[in-house]
């Protein structure tokens, strides 16, 4: 989304009148979903005068700081047991190095991680994240191709809870989220973490690509009503990214983006932060 108030600028400077069509076109062009860009378009209508550039583009900044949260809280331990968050998301969205950039970063802050293997469906998917952990030297649990992934989930918080590691993050399988039994694996896998911390898992975040736009959104819909997200983590948040998908998944449905992956090395990764985010957008 880099860039894009510098586009509308473009676009409409010298015009007499704004072009209604055109800019809704662009408001959901750049991934801002179509309950913002009403928002925007409603509240420009309703100035009742001439609209110029500066004046969409001041809108467009002010919903959009409205709809962000101001704060981002840290994902902190818990006294007495591991703090452990299950990772979604369908294919491709980069779930499993995602995955292992956040056991980095909170390794970074001096906590102790362990990592599950529960993509037993992909033994490349077993190998990636082993071969992670090691080049960041995160212990790792794993199983063989094709197990239950909620039997390694369970096997993993064992022994995180045995050896008191902070935090336990889970990279599950990779699944489109409209098959029906996939999703509901998901369910099995919280059931089942569930019995050794009712509280369990903590965090259930959502690995999405910002450059699938509106998709992004319906896969939100359909793991949240799976999976009850807390977060979402947006990859390819750099030059190639649009990144607008973090509103209308906050705005629809309530679930604040946590975390931004901005490149392929392991310490492009950090928590999302709002105004920075707006800023990136000039």
């Amino acid at each position: 989304m880099a860039g894009f108030f510098k586009k509308l600028t473009n676009v409409f400077t010298g015009k007499a009148d704004i072009d209604w069509d055109e800019l809704e076109e662009m408001l959901i062009a750049g991934d801002l979903g179509i309950r913002m860009t009403t928002r925007i378009i409603d509240r420009l209508q309703a100035m009742g005068r001439k609209i110029s550039p500066d004046d969409v583009i001041s809108v467009c900044r002010e919903e959009i700081i409205a709809i962000l949260p101001r704060e981002n809280p840290r994902i902190e331990p818990i006294a007495g047991k591991p703090h452990v968050s299950l990772i979604v998301g369908v294919n491709g969205t980069g779930k499993t190095t995602s995955t292992a950039k956040l056991a980095l970063h909170l390794k970074q802050q001096g906590h102790s991680v362990l990592l599950a293997a529960a993509d037993t469906f992909r033994a490349a998917a077993i190998e990636q994240l082993s071969r992670w952990a090691s080049r960041i030297d995160v212990p790792i649990v794993t199983s063989s191709y094709h197990a239950d992934p909620s039997a390694v989930c369970f096997e993993a918080y064992q022994r995180a809870a045995a050896e008191e590691f902070d935090f336990l993050l889970c990279d599950t399988a990779g699944r489109l989220h409209t098959k029906h039994n996939l999703m509901e694996e998901l369910k099995k896998i919280r059931r089942t973490l569930a019995k050794l911390d009712p509280e369990s898992p903590h965090e259930r975040l959502l690995v999405v690509d910002a450059t699938t736009g509106s998709n992004a959104t319906n896969q939100a819909v359909q793991f949240h009503a799976a999976a009850d997200l807390t977060g979402v983590i947006v990859t390819k948040m750099d030059g190639s990214g649009k990144g607008g998908v973090v509103v209308p998944i906050q705005s629809d449905l309530g679930i604040p983006t946590r975390y931004v992956g901005t490149g392929e090395e392991p310490e492009q990764f950090a928590r999302f932060d709002a105004a920075m985010f707006v800023d990136s957008i000039l």
